[in-house]
């Protein structure tokens, strides 16, 4: 039995890392997931979210805006739009795009054809805080 897991976070801009975890929980499609060694090989869709990894005692956390994960032979690959460490993310702005986002969403009527695109920047925003904690 392995155990460690082999976790890495890629978006089309960087690698953001590479690290040696114990545990890996994810925002997947259907619902946050969480794979330990040893875990049944999948592949899914991640909706936006946090992305919460645990070495040891330690948990750390990254913002992701969807993309992809990869369940392989002891390895977790995301595949992320963005993603952003908790360390890198700044709360001010995250909180002024909360707050940007919400009183637009207010305005529109759920049938307006830019609500989905503002209820994302809410979404996001709150994964930034949510991460940044």
């Amino acid at each position: 039995m392995a155990e460690k897991i082999k976790l890495e976070i890629v978006t089309p801009q960087r690698h953001l890392l590479t690290e040696e975890v114990d545990e890996v929980i994810a925002p997947g499609f259907e619902g946050e997931f969480g794979v330990l060694p040893d875990h049944t090989p999948f592949l899914t869709l991640l909706e936006i979210g946090v992305v919460r990894f645990r070495q040891g005692e330690r948990e750390r956390k990254v913002a992701v805006t969807g993309g992809f994960a990869e369940v392989l032979d002891n390895r977790v690959v995301i595949l992320a739009r963005t993603a952003e460490l908790q360390d890198e993310i700044d709360v001010e702005r995250a909180k002024k795009a909360l707050e940007r986002a919400e009183a637009k969403l207010k305005e529109l009527s759920m049938d307006d054809e830019q609500y989905a695109r503002f209820e994302a920047k809410l979404r996001r925003a709150i994964a930034r805080l949510s991460a940044a904690d």
